[in-house]
């Protein structure tokens, strides 16, 4: 008698935009603003989130990540975590190994240990940074250079560490604005020459420095704050975005890109969006 075992993708990311094969994400179960750690959720903290809303956004995603054939995982939600829909913070992907990160709020503590435990169970090579606080929103990578966003959230020891263990790449810190939450907030990375930005949240010099990269495209304050920037790339121009974001969603289709629209209007009044709520495991 034979079994059949299910093949496990290997960890591999180069980019922000290679094909997204196969996505770590959580079910918002238990959403709740309980502790303002953003701008946002300051807005949103008397009106707070409706769970159900929020989950039946969050299925519309999986579904709809699954019909452009990408493979997803789901952590079990836990009362304990209120903010662990937002995969991405909790540990990043960078050549065939997962990086754990270390959250800076309180009320985030203990999810690392949640995705720990699933790389183990999943036998996917994993790696920490030590006690150097890290958060993924603020790590963009693109090819062998990696971008990390400074803020209360990520330290520039982290970075010192990250150029340590990932010598053949070219770390640039990029200091930010951090009301603003994390780096992917403000800059994503489209494709090898195109990303979004949200100008007003950088100096003029990182700009200029990101402009010589890419053909920027400009996000304005109103759908930054609406999480315009925080969209999800999955590969042949492909982009996942909020059909409220309307200036966002022009511009990305007068450069040739695919956008596909779910309204996450619920789960981003706690302060993020696509790329918030996705880890990429594997990217090839």
């Amino acid at each position: 008698m034979s079994s059949y075992a299910k093949e496990i993708p290997s960890a591999w990311c180069r980019s922000e935009y290679d094909p997204l094969r196969y996505v770590l994400l959580c079910p918002p179960n238990y959403m709740e603003i309980k502790e303002v750690i953003n701008d946002v959720q300051k807005r949103y903290q008397e009106e707070n989130i409706d769970a159900a809303i929020a989950m039946e956004q969050h299925r519309q995603f999986v579904k709809a990540l699954k019909e452009q054939g990408v493979e997803t995982a789901l952590l079990d939600p836990s009362k304990e975590y209120p903010e662990q829909v937002f995969t991405r913070d909790i540990g990043f992907t960078v050549g065939d190994t997962v990086f754990i990160g270390e959250m800076a709020s309180s009320i985030r503590q203990g999810e690392e240990c949640v995705l720990q435990d699933w790389l183990e169970t999943e036998q996917i090579r994993s790696t920490t940074l030590g006690s150097n606080r890290v958060e993924g929103g603020d790590v963009i990578i693109d090819g062998d250079t990696l971008y990390i966003g400074i803020s209360s959230r990520t330290s520039n020891n982290a970075v010192r560490e990250l150029q340590e263990k990932l010598p053949n790449f070219n770390v640039i810190p990029i200091s930010f604005n951090d009301k603003y939450l994390h780096l992917d907030c403000v800059f994503n990375i489209l494709s090898p020459t195109e990303a979004l930005i949200f100008e007003e949240a950088l100096d003029p010099e990182t700009v200029e420095m990101l402009a010589k990269r890419y053909t920027l495209l400009s996000v304005n304050a109103k759908e930054q704050f609406a999480l315009g920037t925080n969209v999800l790339s999955i590969g042949n121009r492909r982009v996942f975005s909020q059909p409220q974001n309307k200036d966002v969603n022009r511009q990305l289709k007068a450069h040739g890109f695919e956008v596909i629209e779910i309204d996450f209007s619920e789960i981003i009044k706690s302060g993020g969006a696509f790329r918030c709520c996705t880890m990429p495991i594997t990217r090839k």
